[in-house]
């Protein structure tokens, strides 16, 4: 029997060709998925590795403040870490070298103004020379580290981007207007933020001191132990002398090392399993495409398999058989899906670099024995399963059909029991689905098992619902393409489970497709109106990247000419009613120029009495009312009471506390400006932008919106989500029209005979063609139709359960794009018959009639 499954393999390799496709594309994913994230992985671990090679202990202290010299906002203590505490360390037995670390955000500019590398991930520490004058982690390639105020040294890659020598002004930005420094050494260094392509900038102690952080403060100190000194013993002894402070940490380089190697794990694992939960959607269609394969074979090779069982070939021996030829086929198409995966896994490597704008840690490709298994199995264990069910019905062929003078007609029936089980399980789901979208947050795992319920049912009533939907076009087509149209209807129609198989490929894609579709523009329209109800402000003046805005800056948007009111929105923690919250502070005088708050109770006058506003929601929450008083705990660790001075509805611009900012101050805070609101005299106007463009100071990431701005970036941020989406289901999209091409083309064989006889009572090629092309059409046209359906109720359900978390969420449709899809299934279906509408138009009339 393996030498009949080889031999039909062989005979039927055209036919098996789209399977075989469609197991190795889903197969090159995992594979793909796989050698990625090893390779990815294995290079950022070594990277990263490198950062811990010049030291033996780290001290770090997590209340030191943060990139901008902003305070921390969960009201953490002063920093700990003094020039002082370095020296107790250096003094300290078994230590060959402690040096103060000062880390923190800065920007470079390059000779046109604009930053180099990727804005957050531009850093600035301080050189720290050794006795000899040299720093050794910062070996320079060129002149010297900086040893005064207004000296920097860059890293050599950046200073090549930028066109940069010793000798030349660089302006570099912290928070604030641009600074002009002078350019003394250009260094090279291993360390991961450089390989990684963002720009390192090296100040003297005290100047980075002065602008990172705290004068006489450092972020961290790095220790060096001397010849013969454990790691171990070195973090005993440093212990020792550190203050007693809650932030403070001591590490060996062992230890972050391998705690960086955690954290690495764990992110790229969340990627690989994001990556291989799109490979598996593509598989799952690829096992539509493979069961209705071989249903099909076994259908057209009915008198074979008969004739075995008459020569004595047992129901045993027939499934083996077919169950052979799936794993001949999954073992050559897992094969080459192993080796287009490592191409694929090399394109993402390089596409994750693009996608980043910056240098990623590059090393050898590596395909693991995780890989190899993973793929093999995967490929073949689908091929096989797949194949199961045909196997089983090829079994049941009675011997007697050896006498029949061609293939048997495929049967319907079962269809009752598949129809019964179909509508209990998609039943189920509907109501799940409609019980969790009631539940709001609670209800998002009810939702999903409701989704999935739901889908199941909806591909096993396919079936079902193929004949009803289809008739509806059918008097269409019979109008528009005569007798071709009629027949492609009731070719789509004839076989139920084979249209089922083909369409519901299309409909798994177009699900996902259009479900992120409706999610996106749902999503997309609560931040416009975000926008549009809560900002009346003419600009928003931030910073790239979520960086805070210095004061500087602040008050300077305040004296630019045709300004007539502005206000630094801020942020700061405050515990309040025995819960950390966030609180929002705006200037009181601006507040009602620059920002739309709807209240429900109180008024906008009372932020200037230095009291509280409180959203509906925290309001409903703890019982609160105008004059109702709430115990605080304030970021400098005093403690009293703040009044509620108002109620307003949620506002996506605030948080869910609003005090003005005078009063964070005077409580104790050191709140962050996140962006700085602006009334002009005359609204928006190009003089206005850039006048506020201006007020930064030259700063390369500072950034002046308007409200159509603000949308459009909401816009392309989800745009990019989407599309990154799109691209995942991509594969499975191209299996499903693989699919539609093997359904059609064996088709053809199948009716080979009934081609014949239509040609040869006068239907001529071009009307064999339209025929074919048609019903590829109708079929790829009701999968879309269903998986467009079911994506927006999905989309909807989902909508249910965000609500409490975006407020004002609705359901949008964006007919457009949907209808687009639609369209492009049509396309799809039009594509995949070109083929197979030639194969059939030049079958041979009188061979074809002859047709066994």
């Amino acid at each position: 029997m393996f030498r009949t499954a080889l031999r039909n393999v062989l005979a039927h390799k055209g036919r098996l060709l789209m399977t075989a496709l469609a197991v190795m594309l889903g197969t090159a994913f995992v594979a793909g998925t796989m050698v990625f994230s090893d390779t990815f992985g294995s290079a950022l671990k070594n990277s990263y590795s490198k950062d811990f090679g010049n030291f033996s202990v780290q001290v770090a202290d997590s209340g030191a403040g943060n990139d901008t010299r902003t305070a921390d906002l969960t009201g953490s203590a002063a920093p700990h870490l003094s020039t002082g505490t370095v020296g107790q360390i250096a003094a300290l037995p078994g230590v060959a070298r402690a040096v103060g670390v000062v880390d923190g955000f800065t920007a470079v500019a390059d000779k046109s103004g604009k930053a180099l590398g990727q804005g957050r991930d531009s850093r600035g520490s301080n050189y720290a020379p050794a006795t000899n004058g040299q720093d050794p982690r910062y070996p320079m390639a060129a002149g010297r580290g900086p040893q005064h105020t207004g000296e920097i040294a860059l890293d050599r890659a950046t200073a090549d981007k930028g066109g940069y020598r010793v000798g030349d002004t660089v302006r570099v930005a912290i928070n604030g207007p641009a600074r002009s420094t002078t350019l003394t050494g250009i260094f090279t260094s291993d360390s991961p933020q450089v390989s990684s392509g963002n720009p390192l900038v090296l100040f003297d102690t005290a100047s980075a001191q002065q602008l990172l952080l705290t004068p006489g403060q450092f972020d961290r100190i790095e220790v060096t132990g001397a010849a013969g000194t454990s790691q171990q013993a070195l973090q005993d002894e440093v212990v020792k002398v550190l203050p007693d402070a809650g932030s403070i940490t001591v590490k060996t380089a062992q230890q972050l090392q391998d705690q960086e190697k955690a954290d690495l794990d764990g992110a790229l694992s969340g990627m690989r399993t994001m990556l291989l939960a799109f490979a598996g959607i593509s598989l799952f269609v690829g096992i539509f495409i493979i069961a209705n394969t071989f249903t099909m074979l076994i259908a057209q090779r009915t008198r074979e398999l008969a004739l075995l069982r008459a020569i004595g070939a047992s129901r045993r021996q027939v499934t083996g058989s077919v169950l052979v030829e799936a794993l001949l086929i999954g073992v050559l198409a897992s094969v080459a899906g192993l080796l287009a995966g490592v191409g694929i896994g090399a394109g993402l490597q390089s596409l994750m670099g693009s996608l980043a704008g910056a240098d990623t840690p590059s090393g050898p490709l590596i395909v693991g024995p995780a890989t190899v298994v993973a793929a093999l199995v995967t490929g073949v264990l689908v091929t096989v399963v797949s194949a199961v069910l045909p196997a089983l019905r090829a079994s049941r062929i009675p011997p007697v059909a050896a006498m029949s003078s061609g293939e048997l007609p495929s049967t319907q029936k079962g269809l009752l029991v598949r129809n019964s089980v179909g509508a209990m399980v998609a039943g189920g789901g509907l109501a799940l689905i409609l019980w969790g979208s009631s539940a709001g947050s609670n209800g998002k795992w009810l939702v999903a098992g409701g989704a999935v319920a739901a889908l199941i049912g909806t591909f096993v009533l396919i079936p079902l619902l193929s004949r009803p939907l289809i008739a509806l076009v059918g008097p269409l087509l019979g109008r528009l393409f005569g007798v071709s149209g009629k027949l492609a209807r009731q070719n789509a129609v004839r076989n139920p489970r084979r249209t089922a198989a083909t369409a519901a490929a299309l409909t798994i894609g177009l699900t996902l497709v259009s479900a992120l579709t409706v999610l996106g523009a749902s999503v997309n329209g609560v931040l416009d109106r975000a926008v549009t109800d809560t900002m009346k402000a003419d600009y928003a003046v931030e910073l790239s990247h979520g960086l805070s805005v210095s004061p500087e800056i602040t008050a300077q948007v305040a004296r630019t000419p045709g300004v007539t009111a502005s206000s630094a929105l801020t942020g700061s923690y405050f515990e309040v009613a025995g819960q950390k919250r966030a609180v929002s502070g705006i200037d009181a005088a601006a507040a009602d120029q620059v920002l739309h708050v709807k209240l429900t109770a109180g008024s906008t006058a009372a932020l200037g009495q230095g009291r509280l506003l409180v959203n509906d929601q925290v309001a409903k929450e703890k019982a609160l009312t105008v004059g109702s008083t709430v115990p605080a705990v304030f970021p400098d660790g005093s403690t009293g009471t703040l009044t509620v001075g108002g109620v307003f509805a949620e506002n996506h611009l605030v948080n869910p506390l609003l005090m003005s900012n005078e009063a964070l101050v005077r409580h104790g805070a050191a709140p962050s400006t996140d962006v700085v609101l602006v009334k002009g005299a005359g609204g928006e106007s190009s003089a206005l932008h850039q006048a506020l463009v201006d007020a930064g100071g030259d700063n390369p990431l500072i950034k002046v919106d308007s409200k159509q701005d603000l949308r459009d970036q909401f816009s392309s941020q989800i745009a990019f989500a989407l599309n990154m989406m799109y691209g995942l289901l991509a594969m499975s999209v191209l299996v499903a029209i693989l699919g539609v091409v093997n359904t059609m083309a064996m088709s053809v064989f199948e009716r080979k005979r009934e081609i014949g006889m239509l040609r040869a009572i006068g239907l001529n090629r071009s009307g064999v063609k339209r025929m074919v092309r048609l019903e590829s059409v109708v079929i790829s046209l009701f999968g879309a139709v269903l998986g467009l359906g079911l994506g927006c109720f999905l989309a909807w359900a989902v909508n249910g359960t965000l609500r409490n978390d975006l407020t004002g969420l609705t359901t949008v449709l964006p007919f457009g794009k949907l209808a687009l899809f639609l369209g492009l299934a049509g396309l799809v279906g039009l594509v995949a018959a070109i083929w197979p509408s030639r194969r059939a138009a030049k079958l041979d009339i009188l061979d074809s009639i002859k047709a066994a």
